[in-house]
């Protein structure tokens, strides 16, 4: 599962606009919910849950179908949300599904004991539709997000994870050993100042699940150490990876 998704890294991509003619099925909706329900979180003991819906029963104006992300609220459950999530996303890649991270999106489908946290709209969509050249894709150079010239080939995969209005709110400091991880501020664009921190937060748990597959895929062995995020310092210690090989 880890080395498929990886190779997914370069195939997929936000669809803004989801003109498409097929389907996605109710064989495909079982399957989804069947590989939720199998995914590592980032944080074991943080309850979530998804929920797939008719994208009538939301606000979103694009795709067949929306799956809601619910979640408890404890330390983490943001970033949480995002390493989940973008195991999906990439999995739905590999299905000729395409997606958006749709972080306006709102639902009045909500769970007594559970947050609604965000919504991804998705649809299917014909295998020339998705991306072909991933390094054509506007991110921050290198230098912008990665301090030393340490596992530098890693780095020029990660920068092109996703994020909320393409912020890009992460910047790591390598060295031979060890991946020290910050969470920044972005320029926020049009997200409300108030909301930016949560979507980062978001965004974070993206980038570290697309950090992991490549540290898998490079047959590096890690300890995964994460930090508390309370804060809205402009640069925040957010995770270290203790490279053991």
């Amino acid at each position: 599962m880890d080395e498929l998704l990886y190779q997914m890294i370069f195939k997929r991509k936000s669809f803004h606009i989801m003109k498409s003619d097929l389907l996605i099925t109710n064989d495909e909706i079982n399957e989804i919910y069947q590989i939720y329900e199998e995914l590592i979180p980032l944080y074991d003991d943080i309850r979530t849950r998804i929920k797939i819906v008719e994208i009538e029963k939301t606000n979103c104006p694009r795709g067949q179908y929306c799956i809601l992300f619910y979640s408890e609220v404890k330390e983490g459950y943001e970033a949480n949300i995002g390493y989940l999530g973008q195991q999906i996303d990439l999995y739905l890649a590999s299905k000729n599904i395409g997606t958006c991270w749709y972080g306006i999106g709102r639902t009045n489908m909500m769970l007594e004991d559970m947050v609604f946290v965000i919504m991804m709209t998705m649809q299917k969509q014909q295998e020339k539709m998705f991306r072909k050249d991933m390094f054509k894709s506007k991110r921050k150079d290198i230098k912008d997000i990665w301090q030393n010239d340490h596992y530098l080939d890693i780095a020029n995969i990660v920068r092109f994870a996703p994020s909320s209005c393409n912020t890009q709110p992460w910047f790591v400091e390598a060295k031979s050993n060890n991946l020290l991880v910050f969470r920044t501020k972005g320029k926020k664009g049009i997200i409300p100042k108030d909301k930016l921190s949560y979507y980062n937060r978001i965004d974070m748990g993206i980038f570290l699940l697309i950090l992991e597959l490549c540290l898998k895929h490079g047959n590096y062995q890690y300890i995964r150490t994460l930090y508390l995020d309370n804060d809205d310092d402009v640069k925040l210690r957010f995770a270290n990876y203790e490279i053991l090989n």
